[in-house]
């Protein structure tokens, strides 16, 4: 797979819009991907845009089009493009036809394919990401190899070596997928009982849109020490750790992976086992960054993604994350437009104690209280 590799590599970003989409939420959506070339390690240098109907099915935006980026690419010697939609095999061949060897083309799925194989580090993250990869790059491997077919001629009873080297390909990756799945399965066995074992555990789960500061409120509510940084999946691998009150009221806090929009549909299933930690948890946390200028997306984002997965009837509570940065005013329309949710500020510590108090103040009687113990070392690096 296609991917960004040297850092602060220069990037040129294409956009598609059609009449359907808001001209707001295209900007964004733009926006979006710059912050992902850059949380690649990417630098970018320019942004094409395409007004159109419908995609064009050969080459996504037109040969004149890519014909002008192919250019301004020349001329600025830059060797990356990425397109903020998902291109079809067919599309993502005949755009290399016409950049040319020298040029890689890269489009949204596979660029949140790469960021999560950067920040993937436990064993069973690294195997959900490279299924997602492979997953991804199956029906692509297509042309690969056509042009050895051409040049020998690969008509009926004289199949070319491309054709050969595609099933070749096409099997080894199948072999691989299937090897991938089966340890998994056996990973999801472990969480399994993991998750047994504290069935009489209160559980919240942290959920929201990337970035929100999902893991800065895991470090800030239990001294987790764990990686947060202003990246895009910055945390992939889900943390468990004891969060308690000062009346010693203990439940089980759960940072989980974020959401964006167009996330892959075979990255979100290669996930699974790793949401089924949201799945069981007791109450969930909606973490959203109130200061987005996106924040009401963000928000269907995730609500849309919690309905796909199979999570609609756990209690669910918006937490603004981030209000540090706005002024009174902004903060009075939040409590307008979302009366229920909390506002706080991870950073800055305002609103945590109302936050504290609120998320355990419903606690059911009859849950057991999680030892400290229970929960330490690198065990829980899940």
């Amino acid at each position: 797979m296609e991917k960004i590799s040297k850092k602060n590599e220069d990037v040129i970003i294409v956009g598609l819009k059609t009449p359907d989409e808001i001209l707001q939420q295209f900007e964004e959506s733009i926006d979006e991907l710059k912050f992902l070339v850059e949380s690649a390690g990417g630098n970018v240098i320019e942004t094409f845009t395409q007004s159109m109907k419908t995609p064009k099915p050969a080459t996504f935006i037109g040969s004149g089009k890519l014909g002008e980026i192919a250019t301004y690419a020349k001329e600025q010697d830059c060797h990356t493009i990425v397109f903020d939609n998902d291109l079809k095999p067919n599309q993502i061949r005949n755009i290399e036809s016409i950049f040319g060897d020298d040029i890689k083309i890269i489009d949204r799925s596979g660029l949140i394919l790469d960021i999560f194989a950067t920040h993937a580090r436990t064993a069973e993250s690294r195997v959900q990401v490279e299924l997602a990869q492979l997953e991804y790059l199956r029906p692509r491997l297509t042309g690969l190899w056509g042009h050895l077919s051409r040049q020998y001629g690969g008509s009926i009873g004289a199949r070319g070596p491309g054709e050969k080297q595609l099933e070749s390909d096409r099997r080894a990756m199948d072999m691989r997928i299937t090897k991938l799945k089966d340890k998994l399965d056996k990973l999801e066995k472990q969480r399994k009982t993991r998750r047994r074992s504290r069935r009489n555990l209160y559980r919240i789960a942290l959920l929201g849109y990337t970035n929100a500061g999902k893991t800065t409120l895991l470090n800030v509510l239990t001294n987790a020490g764990a990686y947060a940084r202003n990246q895009l999946f910055a945390t992939l691998d889900p943390k468990t750790r004891i969060f308690s009150d000062a009346w010693g009221r203990k439940v089980l806090l759960t940072d989980t992976v974020g959401f964006i929009r167009k996330l892959p549909h075979h990255l979100v299933e290669s996930f699974r086992s790793t949401l089924a930690e949201a799945e069981e948890a007791d109450q969930l946390l909606i973490i959203a960054d109130a200061q987005h200028p996106a924040l009401k997306q963000h928000l269907n984002v995730v609500e849309s993604e919690l309905k796909r997965i199979g999570i609609s009837k756990t209690k669910k509570s918006i937490v603004l994350n981030k209000i540090d940065k706005l002024d009174n005013l902004a903060k009075a329309e939040l409590m307008r437009t979302y009366p229920d949710a909390y506002q706080i500020s991870a950073l800055s510590g305002e609103g945590m104690e109302e936050l504290r108090e609120e998320i355990l103040k419903d606690i059911p009687r009859g849950f057991k209280t999680p030892p400290y113990k229970s929960l330490s070392g690198q065990d829980e690096e899940e």
